[in-house]
């Protein structure tokens, strides 16, 4: 059951509702969240946003989150900007967007030549400047994985909630995600907690894995969301023990089997889940029985207002939950195909009564002519017990164009050469066992980490 939101309650109503208890909680600050119904952190500026088409670019993810409550239903449009976006690409967003307003929470002169410029700080006074009749505002997000200029899609409130379960807890909850909030992955779970009235814990770009984790734990976290990469660099810390959720969701990667495994042997009272979402289609589907992929019954009609089908091994979706279109200079009529289905570029396949993810369009490497997924290759991978987490990219060949290698990290350092030699053997007899012959790596390469992008996504880099 959804929460049935309608355009008619801005995201601060649902605040009035929020325990005494209920935070925003960052590395250095915290906001109760009843302090924002009659309180505002924009000093005294919130008339002077009304009606405008604003860019939220702050520096923290915590005035960001308390300029979106604010602003919801006062103006017009409110884009959201990561804090990964070239500096060169700004000018076209701004024009894009129509932005006529930025909100920042700092120094800013790169964005000096817009006419309003309004600061935000933690620090939450009361409210003078009331906004009782509210517009229906238009939350414009920025896609990742894209090169050049990201497209800007456009999202209203009641379709970022709609696949959000409504349900009364009677246990606190306190919400936390390795994602930013600030991409549409961890802006699911900024919405998640505040319209359920909880405690949300940010993260922090650059903080050490150890340090977030045990702020995870001081402040009690019982449900928390991130990618599979996240959840593997944190199974690989000492102080993963440091926290004991009651809700693990993992999104924005393929989920295979191995980091399930995993973080049901790490949380074994918790309950597990990895959903299918993206930032055009909304959030598609979780699965919740333990297993990589998904049943092949949801493709059979809608669940919860979404349709599902395969379109030449690609995932298309048509839901309540998918943005209206882009803005910006991009054909409205790309985003959604005649039967209003989004192409997803997901692929997938189906191995008897269940669908897997085998990887992106845009990612296959060639192999003289026979397409590779590198995700698929990498599931086979982290199947074995020594490895936490693998990426497989292409190498040019002047034989074939390109071969398959793999960086592999593993859960514990080999204790001499000859144990890393035997171990590179056993995982290409794995491969060999499980992948057609030009699937199976050509070298493997043992990493002490793999590089993640801001986004919480290995970052993949063709050699």
């Amino acid at each position: 059951m959804s929460t049935a939101l309608t355009e008619a309650e801005p995201l601060r109503a649902h605040l009035a509702r929020a325990p005494a208890d209920a935070f925003l909680f960052d590395r250095a600050a915290r906001v109760r969240l009843a302090a924002l119904v009659a309180g505002t952190s924009l000093g005294g500026r919130l008339a002077d946003l009304s009606g405008r088409s604003v860019l939220i670019a702050t520096a923290s993810q915590l005035t960001s989150a308390l300029a979106l409550i604010e602003l919801d239903g006062v103006a017009r449009r409110l884009t959201i900007l990561p804090p990964d976006v070239d500096p060169d690409h700004l000018g076209a967003l701004i024009a894009g967007a129509e932005i006529d307003a930025v909100v920042v929470d700092g120094p800013a002169p790169q964005f000096s030549g817009l006419p309003l410029c309004v600061t935000c700080t933690p620090n939450v006074a009361p409210r003078s400047d009331r906004q009782d009749a509210h517009a229906v505002t238009e939350w414009v997000l920025l896609t990742s994985g894209t090169t050049g200029v990201p497209k800007m899609v456009v999202h209203s409130l009641a379709g970022l909630t709609a696949a959000i379960a409504s349900a009364k807890r009677s246990d606190p909850v306190v919400w936390a995600t390795f994602y930013d909030i600030r991409r549409y992955g961890g802006l699911q779970i900024f919405l998640r907690a505040m319209l359920g009235g909880a405690s949300l814990v940010l993260s922090s770009a650059g903080e050490p894995v150890a340090e977030h984790l045990a702020r995870l734990g001081h402040h009690g976290v019982t449900h928390l969301s991130g990618t599979p990469s996240h959840w593997r660099r944190a199974l690989m810390s000492p102080d993963i023990g440091t926290i004991a959720p009651r809700y693990v969701r993992l999104s924005g990667e393929i989920a295979d089997q191995a980091v399930l495994d995993s973080l049901r042997a790490a949380f074994p009272h918790a309950d597990i889940g990895h959903a299918y979402a993206s930032t055009e289609a909304g959030v598609v589907f979780a699965v919740d029985d333990g297993r990589a992929g998904f049943p092949a019954s949801f493709f059979e009609g809608a669940r919860n207002g979404v349709e599902i089908k395969i379109i030449d091994g690609s995932l298309c979706i048509r839901s309540p939950g998918a943005a209206s279109r882009y803005v910006g200079g991009v054909n409205s009529a790309a985003l959604r195909d005649s039967d209003g289905f989004v192409d997803s570029a997901d692929m997938v396949e189906r191995h008897g009564d269940r669908y897997f993810f085998v990887g992106r369009k845009g990612g296959i490497i060639n192999i003289g002519g026979l397409k590779v997924h590198p995700e698929e290759v990498e599931a086979v991978i982290n199947r074995h017990p020594h490895v936490r987490m693998s990426l497989v990219r292409p190498k040019r060949s002047p034989f074939t164009g390109a071969i398959v290698v793999a960086d592999v990290v593993l859960t514990t350092a080999p204790a001499v050469a000859e144990n890393e030699a035997e171990l590179r053997d056993d995982i290409l007899k794995l491969c060999r066992g499980a992948l057609p012959r030009h699937k199976v790596p050509a070298a493997i390469s043992f990493v002490p980490a793999l590089a993640v992008a801001a986004t919480g996504k290995l970052l993949r880099r063709a050699v």
